[in-house]
């Protein structure tokens, strides 16, 4: 998110009933952020007791604190966390309207934030931003590794302009731009005694050691949910909230690792990995979604990566 410094008369604006400046939340917004004021301040180039004074015109207008103070800096209080998510939401349609801005003057500039599992990151978007930023020099990307559970919160909450799932339910906010439909195999090193088999059953899998994503993870809750229906039960050797560590461990031949095979084509390429496929009906029905908004307009930069994307997926998806 761009930050807003210098010296400017700013409007105010309506929040929680109350008028506010929009540069004392502002401040507040970069010290949320920080942590600290001394650090919103460096940021700012402003001196810190600027913010501190901005800070207390807006708890005493709320009378709450925002902010307790102490030795390593600031914690937000339940009243701040609260006042920030409003404050997040404002001042990313700030930067909206200068990308829109910014559009209308012929310039090709912005920041595009995805928020992806994690298992798209090293084998289909680096390539793909490689060839987007051939043609937009200027586009920026924030690009974060998250389970499905989380990707879809930040969509729907603002703080992701694409959103791009495994398996994920439907939800009323979102729109499908893509999906990738393809099924999850066990991913299993080409020394392990799985490799020659084809194919497993989830069942025929308790006999060796395994390594899963967490809970959150809409595979997770899928190989979980299987297990259960199939009264299989599961020897785990690594839990993590890494796909890539799982993938990794794998090709050690210690543990069995289960994704879909798109996301591990380079190391099966390398010999690295072999993709076994599952006999479940379940895992043959599974997708990959890039999500949007239904009721947020992405800003120019967004559009044209979203663009960029759905052209990738809906061309892979034909093989």
């Amino acid at each position: 998110m761009a930050h807003y410094g210098g010296k400017t008369n700013f409007p105010t604006i309506e929040t929680y009933g109350l008028a506010m400046k929009l540069e004392s939340l502002r401040y507040f917004h970069l010290t949320h952020q920080c942590g600290s004021i001394r650090k919103a301040a460096n940021r700012l180039h402003v001196a810190p007791s600027a913010i501190s004074r901005q800070i207390a015109i807006l708890e005493r207008e709320l009378k709450l604190r925002l902010f307790e103070r102490n030795s390593g800096g600031v914690a937000t209080t339940a009243a701040g966390k609260i006042l920030a998510r409003h404050t997040e939401s404002i001042f990313r349609d700030i930067d909206r309207a200068q990308s829109a801005i910014d559009d209308l003057k012929g310039l090709r500039v912005g920041e595009v934030t995805i928020y992806t599992m994690e298992g798209l990151i090293s084998n289909f978007l680096p390539w793909l931003l490689s060839s987007f930023h051939s043609r937009y020099p200027g586009i920026g990307f924030n690009l974060i590794a998250a389970p499905t559970d989380r990707i879809i919160e930040a969509v729907v909450r603002d703080e992701a302009d694409i959103g791009i799932t495994f398996n994920a339910k439907a939800r009323k906010e979102l729109v499908v731009a893509a999906r990738y439909t393809e099924p999850v195999s066990c991913i299993v090193s080409p020394k392990h005694p799985l490799a020659q088999e084809r194919p497993v059953t989830l069942k025929s899998l308790s006999k060796y050691p395994l390594a899963l994503p967490n809970e959150s993870f809409g595979l997770r809750q899928l190989i979980d949910a299987v297990a259960r229906r199939r009264g299989a039960t599961l020897k785990l050797l690594l839990t993590t909230n890494s796909l890539e560590l799982t993938k990794t461990v794998a090709a050690t031949g210690a543990a069995v690792a289960f994704m879909p095979p798109f996301t591990v084509r380079a190391e099966v390429a390398r010999g690295e990995l072999c993709c076994v496929p599952v006999d479940e009906r379940e895992f043959r029905i599974l997708h990959s979604d890039v999500c949007i908004h239904r009721n947020r307009e992405l800003s120019h930069a967004a559009q044209a990566f979203l663009h960029a994307i759905v052209t990738a997926i809906n061309r892979l998806q034909r093989g």
